[in-house]
């Protein structure tokens, strides 16, 4: 690894926080390999000619006078063919490949590639000698998997004309694929290239999104939906349902390549994200779902350092598939536990502590994190997305404390989970008060086109539950019998949308997932309830008499008895209440309905 000769010896150490000398030509962010066991670790900063090095791996026995010697790149992820279906540490170890050889537990400095160097890949080659390739230039297509068609491409910032290429045919990451002549010289390219981490890959332009990232759950592509190329949080405390959500957007969003980043999490929780997705099957294609997913799995009781670093190497892979024209999702969870290992490494760094002991530069770095989200025109002339969900737990449900406050200044959607409905087994919890999303206005043509009503009905439904969250603070004073007859009508319509509309099982095979038309069709059932009851109590009807027709028991159950693939039933069941309610108009008309109390 030792590229550009420079080696030094250890002065100090403090956790994953080494310091060395002898490295004065080292750059920053250089590789390094630390003591007898070659640790991997990063120059992350110079303090005269000592270098100071943050370690991503056990250092336990690491001591002052030991080796350090750092190479010309700086720390990288190898993107190619292999990612999809993997699972990786931090900084990149394949998990899998590293159990096979050192069992359950990763011993000390132990390498392995991140991807299969021995395998062949079947490459359909689509350039030819002679043509002259830019940054983004197809250079022929992989069948990663059944779901993935991988699309080799010519690497950011090279430029040049074909003097050699390979006849379609089998290859490994290391050999000679084509080979351009450029400004600087030759290059030789492979399926596989590096990248650094902490630099985002280039694109043309970044543009606003009018598309939402479907996710087949109701109150968030109804109530607050993202655009595809999004950002948005999930904000919860303990229990509140933010690892299953995620699950079920990493499921059911309609997003082509899933990164799933585990950084920081309990060691058992991420067994059992280990051990369910490769179970869970795509609903579009029948597959299984690792057939596009790409999962990074960092615990808590792994090294800290390498926790900081996990959401670039998440980020840097989603970027590799963005350039190829794919949509992509990112599941950070969470983004607490990596701004818990930044505050570790800027305490021992010595760096001036700010809130709650997290560094000043805590809001920079989350920028940077989300801001490499986005819906842009890439480098090879056509578009790709990635959408950010970053997970928060607050301590104690807490949404003042430091890093849900920044988190909120770079994301445009924000679905807050409440513990009171986590603990009511009311799934989602994600509560529509506290929620919002920004971007209503820009995907609302996407909308309209489904149903042209969308934004009226979407904008009744939640005034009624504004509404009745305002008339629970009055009934837990005097009780609901002391309302007027029009309020205590809407607290029953409130119950309605929340049980028939928000509330979602996601065991259930017809409830799991809900499709836009679906979504509109039980939402235009229950506020057309709402808009016709009340009319009629208007007109002197009797509130009993309302809440007693036929069908509004049915109303709660509509979602989990009819699939997605039966809208006729929603409409023939509201042609059934609209005939129940002009013959209940009938009777008021007659003055037959009874006391409106």
């Amino acid at each position: 690894m030792n590229e550009s000769g420079f080696t030094g010896r250890i002065i100090s150490i403090n956790g994953p926080i080494v310091k060395a000398t002898g490295l004065k030509g080292a750059g920053m962010l250089d590789m390094a390999e630390v003591g007898p066991y070659k640790l991997i670790g990063e120059v992350i900063r110079f303090q005269n000619e000592i270098a100071v090095i943050q370690v991503y791996e056990d250092n336990t026995g690491l001591k002052p006078g030991d080796s350090v010697s750092t190479s010309g790149r700086p720390l990288s992820v190898l993107l190619g063919p292999g990612l999809i279906s993997n699972i990786y540490d931090g900084i990149q170890r394949p998990l899998i490949s590293l159990e096979k050889l050192t069992g359950s537990f990763i011993s000390k400095g132990i390498k392995a590639s991140p991807l299969d160097n021995e395998k062949k890949w079947y490459i359909k080659v689509k350039a030819s000698e002679g043509d002259y390739l830019q940054s983004g230039s197809l250079i022929g297509e992989i069948k990663e998997s059944d779901a993935v068609l991988h699309r080799v491409m010519v690497p950011p910032g090279v430029n040049g004309k074909v003097l050699f290429i390979a006849v379609s045919g089998e290859y490994n990451i290391e050999q000679e694929i084509y080979r351009l002549k450029t400004e600087n010289g030759i290059f030789s390219g492979k399926l596989a290239n590096f990248w650094p981490v902490r630099i985002s890959r280039p694109f043309n332009r970044k543009k606003k999104s009018e598309v939402p990232l479907i996710t087949g759950q109701r109150i968030i592509d109804t109530f607050f939906p993202i655009s595809r190329g999004g950002t948005a949080a999930i904000p919860g405390g303990f229990g509140t349902g933010k690892t299953m959500t995620q699950h079920s957007l990493a499921k059911w969003c309609d997003a082509e390549i899933i990164v799933y980043i585990g950084c920081g999490e309990r060691g058992n929780e991420m067994t059992d994200v280990l051990n369910e997705f490769p179970k869970l099957v795509d609903p579009r294609s029948g597959r299984p779902l690792m057939e596009r997913t790409v999962m990074i799995a960092n615990t808590s009781n792994m090294p800290v350092a390498a926790r900081e670093v996990s959401i670039y190497t998440g980020v840097t892979i989603a970027e590799y598939y963005r350039d190829m024209g794919y949509n992509v999702a990112i599941m950070a969870d969470s983004t607490s536990r990596w701004a818990e290992a930044l505050r570790e490494l800027s305490s021992r760094l010595g760096d001036m502590p700010a809130e709650e002991g997290f560094p000043s530069y805590l809001a920079t770095r989350l920028a940077e994190f989300y801001e490499r989200g986005g819906y842009v025109d890439t480098v090879s002339g056509g578009e790709g997305s990635i959408s950010i969900i970053g997970a928060v737990s607050p301590p104690g449900g807490d949404f003042s404390e430091p890093v849900t406050q920044h988190t909120t200044r770079f994301v445009r959607c924000f679905w807050a989970l409440d513990k009171i409905l986590a603990d009511a087994r009311h799934y989602p919890s994600i509560s529509w008060i506290d929620s919002y999303s920004e971007y209503i206005d820009d995907i609302s043509g996407w909308w309209l086109q489904v149903d042209s009503e969308w934004q009226k009905v979407r904008m009744n439904a939640l005034n009624i539950l504004l509404e009745e969250n305002r008339l629970q603070q009055i009934v837990k004073l005097v009780g609901p019998d002391a309302l007027p007859v029009e309020e205590r009508f809407l607290l029953f319509c409130a119950e309605l949308i929340k049980n028939g509309f928000l509330q979602q099982n996601a065991f259930d095979p017809k409830d799991m997932y809900s499709t836009p038309q679906k979504q509109m069709k039980l939402l235009k059932i229950i506020t057309g309830f709402f808009s016709n009851g009340n009319r009629l109590i208007e007109e002197g009807a009797d509130l009993q008499a309302i809440l007693s027709l036929k069908c509004v028991a049915e109303i709660t159950r509509l979602k989990s008895e009819i699939g997605n693939d039966e809208l006729e039933k929603l409409g023939d069941f509201e042609k059934t209440l609209n005939s129940e309610f002009f013959e209940l108009a009938g009777k008021v008309k007659q003055g037959v309905t009874g006391d409106r109390t």
